[in-house]
């Protein structure tokens, strides 16, 4: 594996800088949901913002981001924790779109400029913290920045980019967000926003060969950063038999005999990861028993 990301202070502790390169956890999501070229943008770019708001948390707490607009991909649903684990769903990812006016694959009108983009943190408290924002772009970037600014008070500026091969495959996909933090000083945030913005693709970079160390020397000047953590990241669904088994036995005996009267047994699928669970009869059989005795 690949893939990290690195967490780091930089210009005197007053910013905040995480680069991600996520290119073989985007391609493995690819694979399992056979996503076309701009459907695979937006899931991926959608997965790395998302491993990046939950590189914020710590180990176990899980972040849950949900991407609602009125385009053709339907509803984006990435879950990630602090340890770098992504799992991600597109509703579908059988879209592909003319490429836009800047020659880059139309994520913006694969997602829709309608929507919502919702986010759930499980902090291990008895209720999930919940911030909601109106998607503004569609592009996500723009939208993930827009939900830090907004839900979570906390000036940012996040960059997200897939690039996909003819094949359909992942060439390269990363991203950076950068955090003001209190008592920055203004000349700090203006040369942050005009590095921002001559700055390549990170996926254009990757491309290139550059690393995320590499791309962060570019987003600080005279290489004044102190990195704090390197951690790997990866496609990661922690779902199991026993999980669907849990889900099957809250249907109740009724609906479990139908099962076993009409299919002779139940199949199970995770929409994150694709994985298939299969149920004999016997295993329905034993499930109903649970059920009885709840």
């Amino acid at each position: 594996m690949n893939d990290k990301l690195i967490k780091a202070l930089a210009y005197e502790n007053e910013i905040r800088i995480y680069v991600i390169d996520a290119t073989e956890m985007v391609a493995e999501a690819q694979k399992r949901h056979d996503t076309w070229a701009t459907a695979t943008a937006a899931l991926g770019r959608a997965m790395i913002g998302t491993t990046l708001l939950g590189a914020t948390l710590k180990g176990n707490d899980k972040i849950t981001v949900r991407i609602e607009g009125d385009g053709p991909v339907g509803y984006i649903l990435v879950d990630s924790n602090g340890k770098g684990q992504t799992k991600g769903y597109i509703h579908n990812p059988q879209v592909n779109l003319p490429l836009n006016e800047k020659g880059k694959l139309d994520v913006r009108g694969a997602v829709g400029t309608e929507g919502m983009l919702t986010v759930s943190k499980d902090l291990g408290m008895k209720k999930p913290f919940v911030g909601q924002v109106p998607i503004i772009s569609g592009e996500l970037g723009e939208d993930f920045t827009y939900y830090m600014a907004n839900s979570e008070q906390v000036p940012s500026a996040v960059g997200v980019s897939v690039l996909v091969n003819p094949d359909e495959t992942v060439k390269a996909a990363g991203g950076f967000m950068i955090q003001v933090l209190p008592g920055a000083k203004e000349e700090t945030i203006a040369k942050i926003e005009s590095i921002i913005e001559t700055l390549p693709l990170v996926s254009t970079l990757m491309e290139n060969g550059e690393t995320p160390e590499e791309i962060l020397g570019r987003l600080v000047e005279n290489k004044d950063y102190n990195i704090l953590e390197t951690t790997g990241v990866e496609f990661e669904c922690d779902c199991s038999k026993e999980r669907f088994a849990d889900a099957i036995i809250s249907l109740g005996v009724d609906e479990i005999q139908s099962m076993i009267d009409e299919d002779h047994g139940a199949e199970a699928v995770c929409h994150f990861c694709r994985t298939k669970y299969q149920y004999t009869e016997s295993d329905l059989e034993e499930l109903k028993v649970e059920a009885a005795n709840q």
